[in-house]
């Protein structure tokens, strides 16, 4: 795989599944824009993603006034956008009764307003181009819910039902659409997500932490975004569940009552 020379923009590039992306395309040749809140772990990856070239935007998905000056920086720098990763969320570890509803309200902030605002302002210069590629990072709960995870679940529902209409809508532009779903990877997702009163949990769950390694996901995720496929599962045999639920429902339904997804 060779990305020499294109300009990969990463959201939540401080850590985690972000931050394996970053030093993979790295690998492979990127120029990086790498954004997040935290500025200091963003140097950090930047200097670990040296010799190439990186241009550090800070940005908070939860605040869409920034989007426009932020694209506008990215152009300025590098000239262009050939895909743009939208990586950066928050997750949730709550039961959905005693979940409150702004913490539902602030997941879909970040998880898909943010990610869709950002989307649409990078958009028109990917198709005025007529090349590029628009990246989500949503996870295996984007395509079925488990316990503790209502709203997470739902936010990235959300991202699939925009991101597959996107695709059929710009089919004909040179713009292509990639969705990846990943399972449980070993990342501090756990430690961060909120809970019912939105605080975070600052504990790593047991299934996370034997989860896969960010770099092998970061690794299968950039060759599925170098083959422009459409949508990938990327884990361990949690990823068997998209297939149980869609031709053994009633099975699947049972097996996840009992499932140690925390």
């Amino acid at each position: 795989m060779s990305f020499a020379q294109h300009v990969v923009w990463i959201t939540g590039a401080s850590a985690g599944i972000g931050e394996a992306l970053a030093r993979e395309f790295a690998r492979a040749g990127a120029r990086l824009v790498l954004s997040g809140r935290n500025v200091a772990e963003l140097q950090r990856v930047a200097a670990a993603c040296a010799p190439a070239e990186i241009l550090v935007v800070p940005l908070d998905l939860a605040d869409g006034t920034t989007f426009a000056a932020c694209t506008a920086q990215v152009l300025a720098h590098f000239g262009r956008i050939d895909i743009l990763v939208n990586n950066g969320g928050i997750s949730q570890r709550s039961l959905a009764l005693e979940t409150s509803l702004d913490v539902h309200r602030q997941l879909m902030e970040v998880n898909y307003f943010g990610t869709v605002a950002l989307t649409k302002e990078v958009l028109p210069h990917l198709i005025a181009q007529g090349s590029g590629q628009v990246v989500v990072v949503s996870s295996l709960v984007g395509k079925f819910g488990t316990p503790y995870r209502s709203a997470y679940s739902a936010s990235k529902h959300a991202l699939h039902g925009f991101f597959d209409s996107l695709r059929a809508e710009i089919w004909s532009t040179g713009v292509g659409v990639t969705i990846i779903c990943p399972g449980f990877i070993r990342t501090g997702v756990s430690i961060n997500a909120l809970t019912a009163d939105g605080s975070p949990q600052r504990t790593m769950d047991a299934a996370t932490e034997r989860g896969m390694a960010p770099e092998k996901l970061a690794r299968a995720a950039v060759r599925a975004i170098a083959c422009r496929k459409q949508e990938v599962y990327i884990g361990g045999r949690e990823t068997l569940g998209i297939y149980l639920k869609r031709w053994v429902p009633g099975l699947f339904s049972r097996v996840l009552r009992k499932a140690q997804v925390r």
